[in-house]
């Protein structure tokens, strides 16, 4: 059966927050929809809960499974989502998360009005004090060529890190094999962050179409753990390297100065957090593992060329050009300043 859309939710040791996430997915105003999920070999009632709906709810028939064996990780997940998705639109959401009733009806209003390829909502967050915050986008359409990546690129976190709340044409994905990376740490990061740079026609919208629930020790959440894995923290670095690695072929692109900025501003961030936290990392991190999360993906030359940026891209270069000792000071009296360490 086709659909117009695909909600696509890997499932993995979901069962306390599976039931609310997956009734604000069925309770869509919207009516063609498939409800796609990937169960990644939990182990607790998460299963029982998606057939109880298959067998209770009015939209039980558009919900289709697919099991894996054994926990394969999110990206390989949503990557079956990608593979096996029947709707020309695809929408991701996790698993732990909920969506406003009307909020695949206000993307698909938004795409078809404007024959966009991708429509985002704004979201909020809620955090485990029950805190609310709010991430609103303004009213936009971007319709002229590498203006999405250029809007999403010119300021950091200029558009969402998650691969979540947004409805993209599946065949775009599909035609351009873009694919979630190979890894459990801020794959949707990288999945978003380059998947702009294909998009031509975008729309974004302010309305609060997404809620994002904070839980304690998750993976992301440095702050509320007591210890922390390095390995944990190099595979941050790794996945921010994929994003220094990929943007070579983009050198020539009107965004690839504040695509650098972005991407190096995210290693100061982390060496933030690492310098923050240092004391709970184990085994330790070093200066010159904490430097390097300042390297910059242009050269020298490139960055002397630049027509935007140029002077901010510059001073992160040559930070990150200091011997290790020295680097990692100036990284912790700027966090300082800015609150971060």
């Amino acid at each position: 059966m086709n659909y117009d859309v695909t909600i696509g939710i890997p499932v993995f040791q979901a069962e306390p927050f599976l039931t609310r996430s997956l009734e604000s997915a069925l309770n869509q105003t919207y009516p063609s929809i498939e409800f796609l999920l990937v169960d990644d070999g939990s182990t607790d009632g998460s299963l029982s809960i998606v057939q109880d709906c298959q067998t209770d709810h009015v939209r039980g028939a558009d919900i289709r499974v697919i099991s894996n064996d054994h926990n394969l990780g999110v990206s390989e997940a949503r990557n079956s989502i990608i593979d096996e998705a029947s709707g020309t639109y695809l929408y991701f959401m996790d698993a732990d998360d909920t969506i406003a009733e009307d909020t695949i009806a206000l993307l698909m209003d938004q795409i078809r009005q404007y024959e966009a390829e991708v429509a985002f909502g704004s979201y909020e967050k809620i955090g485990t004090d029950g805190k609310r915050e709010v991430y609103q986008y303004p009213s936009l359409q971007l319709f002229e060529t590498d203006e999405l990546a250029s809007f999403a690129y010119r300021k950091y976190a200029g558009i969402q890190a998650s691969a979540c709340n947004y409805l993209v044409q599946t065949s775009l994905l599909r035609e351009h094999h873009h694919r979630f990376i190979n890894t459990d740490y801020w794959e949707d990061f990288v999945f978003t962050f380059d998947l702009v740079t294909l998009v031509s026609r975008a729309v974004l919208l302010p309305d609060i179409t997404y809620t994002y629930w904070c839980r304690e020790n998750s993976l992301s959440r440095y702050q509320q753990r007591r210890q922390i894995p390095k390995e944990e923290i190099l595979r941050n670095v790794s996945t921010v390297n994929h994003l220094r690695e990929t943007s070579s072929i983009l050198y020539n692109k009107v965004y690839y100065p504040d695509r650098c900025f972005n991407i190096v501003m995210t290693g100061f961030y982390m060496a933030c957090n690492v310098l923050k936290r240092r004391q709970d990392i184990a085994p330790s991190i070093s200066d010159d593992e904490i430097k390097a999360m300042l390297t910059h993906p242009a050269t020298f030359r490139q960055i002397c060329g630049f027509r935007q940026s140029r002077l901010k891209n510059l001073a992160l270069y040559l930070l990150g050009r200091l011997p290790a000792g020295p680097c990692v000071a100036l990284i912790k009296c700027l966090g300082k300043m800015k609150k971060l360490v």
